[in-house]
């Protein structure tokens, strides 16, 4: 799998408030763009668009907040994975439930972190879903 280098840096911040304010401040202009669904249009999928509501509800299913911070430090590096990747993403179909396909990209951010973001894909109306950025390491 190819890994895509991001220009923009993590989210810097001490704690879980101050990452999640300055994530905000980026997910505002895109959610404020439209009336309905926010997204973003993905390069690799023919500038299909990329629902980007899934991913707040999965954040917030974490218990541990120090796991919703980690995650979401990767959130500027993830969007410009998926507006400017073209490389490959490993795909599977979903275990849990046949009718879905899960797109895995890898990407760095500007200090060398490795990090995966994961797309969810319905196979019978062919929406995307964000589903989840994260680091390799814990």
């Amino acid at each position: 799998m190819k890994v895509y280098r991001t220009k923009s840096t993590k989210i810097s911040g001490a704690n879980f408030r101050e990452v999640h304010s300055r994530a905000l401040k980026i997910y505002k202009p895109i959610k404020s763009k439209t009336k309905r669904r926010p997204y973003i249009r993905s390069a690799y999928f023919k500038n299909d668009k990329i629902f980007l509501e899934f991913f707040w509800q999965h954040l917030f299913t974490k218990e541990n907040w120090r796991d919703r911070m980690r995650r979401l430090k990767y959130f500027s590096c993830g969007l410009e994975l998926i507006q400017n990747s073209k490389f490959d993403p490993e795909s599977k179909e979903n275990p849990n439930k046949k009718s879905e396909i899960l797109h895995r990209f890898a990407g760095t951010s500007k200090d060398n972190d490795l990090f995966f973001l994961q797309i969810k894909e319905n196979k019978k109306t062919g929406q995307k879903w964000l589903m989840s950025i994260f680091p390799l390491n814990k």
